[in-house]
């Protein structure tokens, strides 16, 4: 007679295959919410650039306000402040006056922390265009 009954070898097949699926589970939703986290910075990367837009179009020469703008917009998820993670660039027309352009792109690397990937990083860039809406062209 078998020492083991079939009823505890179903037990212990049963109790490996939880094991793997809920392993399987979690690095999934690990992985959604590490993605949720990278598009949520984008956002709050994309409001920024568009708050320093905003305020270029109005000063385009006021390169400095720009950054200031855009680095006060946010500290969570992403410390826009931190000049080592986050780099702004901003870029006119010639001449920077009334129905010319300007562009103010925000950079950010996001760095996933998923199992089996955690240290690879995201480039985030968000870049909007606005019409300068003054001073009026000479």
């Amino acid at each position: 007679m078998n020492r083991y009954s079939n009823k505890n070898r179903q037990k212990g097949q049963s109790m490996i295959e939880l094991a793997i699926t809920i392993t399987a589970l979690i690095w999934l939703i690990s992985g959604v919410v590490d993605l949720g986290m990278a598009f949520f910075s984008y956002v709050t990367l994309f409001d920024a650039a568009q708050e320093g837009a905003i305020y270029g179009s109005v000063h385009p020469d006021d390169t400095a306000g720009i950054s200031t703008r855009i680095r006060e917009t946010s500290t969570n998820p992403v410390d826009l402040g931190d000049t080592d993670l986050v780099s702004i660039t901003v870029q006119t027309s010639d001449p920077a006056c009334l129905g010319g352009w300007i562009q103010v792109t925000v950079n950010y690397d996001h760095v996933m922390f998923m199992p089996f990937f955690s240290g690879t990083v995201i480039p985030l860039h968000a870049t909007v265009t606005d019409t300068i809406l003054s001073p009026i062209c000479p």
